[in-house]
């Protein structure tokens, strides 16, 4: 079983996550912020990452921390469930329309982060989190999970279904890039040898 536990505890954040990179898209998310807890849900029913997420953080001065901090653990969790990412299918691209939204996600899984992010929103929240946190989740996730992810939104204007689908399409390729090629055996996806 690809799985990981993370534990995370700062002076402005303490948060617990576990993934199963093999399940069944299974959840269990309380970060405190209602629109984050959705988005995650999202990400794990549409991945078939099982994830649970505990997180309790200073909202009292704002969003800001527990976003990030839980991008940096649930990222650091899906790195280390791959472990030496033997077999893995490694890139995939998604685009995921909803309904008046077009959103493109990329995934390599090459240990190399990086994160290219093409999307505007029109107003600065949805439902009580400030849009540019997307960003800032996006970017831990991804430094942390040591993955390089392009997302961009082509068009849309409604901002929820800006961030949901964000979230679909990150979920849809992290799917296929983390999943085992049956026709690949134990090998590496990788001249290198590694990854």
């Amino acid at each position: 079983m690809r799985t990981a536990e993370i534990v995370r505890k700062t002076n402005e954040t303490d948060i617990a996550v576990k993934v199963n990179l093999d399940g069944a898209g299974t959840h269990d998310i309380a970060t405190g912020i209602g629109f984050l807890d959705h988005m995650l849900d999202q990400l794990a029913r549409h991945s078939l990452i099982d994830i649970d997420v505990r997180a309790k953080g200073d909202l009292h001065i704002d969003f800001h921390h527990t976003a990030e901090d839980v991008g940096i653990a649930l990222g650091q969790a899906v790195r280390q469930a791959l472990g030496d990412k033997k077999g893995i299918r490694r890139y995939a691209s998604v685009d995921l329309p909803m309904d008046g939204t077009l959103t493109r996600c990329a995934v390599d899984v090459s240990g190399r982060p990086f994160l290219v992010f093409k999307v505007e929103y029109t107003r600065d929240k949805v439902g009580e989190m400030d849009t540019e946190l997307f960003r800032e989740f996006f970017q831990a996730f991804a430094m942390n999970a040591g993955i390089t992810l392009h997302l961009e939104t082509f068009y849309g204007d409604n901002n929820h279904h800006i961030a949901e689908s964000g979230f679909k399409a990150l979920a849809r390729a992290l799917r296929e890039a983390v999943e085992i090629d049956p026709r690949a055996g134990d090998r590496i996806p990788s001249t290198k040898g590694m990854l």
